[in-house]
């Protein structure tokens, strides 16, 4: 069996209790956040290529449990911020893996964009990101890398002792995750991942809680069989619900069904291939399919049971981002002079973590992604009842802020 998938395609802003504070001295750009929008071409196109770029991290990531939780938008927001940073080659590897195909200006101002857009006017749910650097004490910072992060991510940079104090260091940055997530991801950072030739760690914190438009009802969730991938099945527990409003389509044999979260600007979007078919939709979906089958998607009113499901994922993802082309950034070769010129610099890991989990009362998930840079001295550390991908997308802007797979559901 192969896992889930779950994607949070998602910026900054921040939506619910405000940022937790970060520890360490704050330094960073006189510039304010930019509230200039982007052209609206500008913006699809960035959805378009951050969806691309998760496509191709979700066929990378290694096959190892049944279900698998996956955040690209944090991913995508990390490497983002570390991508002003970069030069030469190590910048042309930036932009060929985030299939960045926008001039830099214009793909940071479409990420602004999107993020305020996200976070824009009173919601029923919670969404929010938080962007935080932290970075070594008395390391000399690129004035116009902390332009980009003040300017398109709203973030500034903390320092801390990484070179006397990398345990500590690392358990205040875990600390600050946590509570950004809701004590969902705890310990993002494990021991040994900041060390004293740590010179920088660019994190993104996602969080998300929704309702559905209209709940299921607990006492009509009962065991029903699910049809695993190989033709068997499993007894797994089942929501139902009658007269829901949702959005169904069938598209080559596959049953798009979109659910509504209360306030309406978010869905939970599943995509069900025949029994054993499932590689192969993921192995060709791409982001002109994905229009396909939303564009298809139709308003009716029907009986609805699919599984309850729980999925966390924690992950390194520098084998997956050398094998899609970015493998410079973690080598000696590397060139980060646009971030700073005190010493050579390379990413020494990238660190990621999910959590979904999906009931009766609706959706919440969360995720955390760390970039850490150090020295190049450092070594590289309907009856939804067979298996499916499912998408959380913001209806306006078509962000998919959530993706994922279930091959076999479990509770949460």
């Amino acid at each position: 069996m192969r896992p889930l998938l779950f994607l949070a395609l998602i910026n900054l802003a921040a939506c619910g209790p405000p940022n937790a504070a970060a520890p360490g001295e704050l330094v960073k750009s006189s510039k304010a956040r930019v509230t200039e929008d982007a052209p609206e071409a500008d913006q699809r196109q960035a959805v378009d290529d951050t969806t691309a770029f998760a496509l191709d991290v979700f066929r990378q990531l290694p096959r190892t449990a049944d279900n698998l939780a996956f955040s690209p938008w944090s991913v995508t927001t990390a490497l983002s911020m570390t991508y002003p940073g970069a030069r030469g080659a190590t910048q042309a590897a930036f932009e060929t893996v985030l299939h960045q195909s926008l001039p830099p200006d214009r793909f940071h101002r479409a990420m602004n964009t999107l993020g305020r857009t996200l976070d824009a006017g009173n919601r029923p749910f919670k969404l929010r990101s938080n962007n935080q650097v932290f970075a070594q004490q008395g390391m000399t910072v690129v004035p116009t890398f902390l332009d980009v992060l003040a300017e398109e991510y709203g973030a500034g940079v903390r320092l801390l002792d990484f070179a006397t104090e990398p345990e500590p260091s690392r358990l205040a940055i875990n600390a600050w995750i946590d509570t950004n997530t809701e004590h969902l991801i705890s310990g993002l950072l494990p021991r040994g991942t900041i060390t004293t030739d740590t010179r920088l760690a660019l994190v993104n914190t996602l969080y998300f809680k929704a309702a559905w438009k209209t709940p299921f009802e607990h006492a009509r969730t009962a065991n029903g069989p699910f049809t695993l991938d190989d033709g068997t099945q499993a007894q797994v527990p089942m929501m139902a619900a009658e007269d829901l409003e949702v959005r169904r389509a069938v598209v080559d044999g596959v049953l798009a069904l979109e659910l509504p979260y209360r306030g309406d600007d978010v869905a939970l979007l599943l995509l069900v291939p025949p029994v054993g078919t499932l590689d192969a939709l993921e192995h060709d979906l791409d982001p002109g399919m994905l229009r396909g089958y939303v564009d298809a998607l139709q308003d009716v009113t029907l009986a609805v049971r699919m599984p309850k499901f729980e999925a966390r994922t924690q992950v390194s993802l520098g084998d997956v981002l050398t094998a899609l082309g970015l493998g410079v950034a973690f080598s000696g070769d590397a060139d980060f002079t646009g971030l700073s010129e005190d010493e050579a610099l390379a990413i020494t890991s990238v660190r990621h973590e999910a959590v979904v989990k999906t009931d009766e009362a609706g959706t919440e998930a969360a995720a955390a992604t760390a970039v850490i840079i150090g020295r190049v001295s450092l070594p590289r550390y309907v009856e939804v009842d067979r298996p499916f991908l499912y998408l959380v997308r913001h209806r306006t802007t078509g962000v998919v802020l959530f993706v994922g797979r279930i091959m076999r559901p479990e509770t949460p």
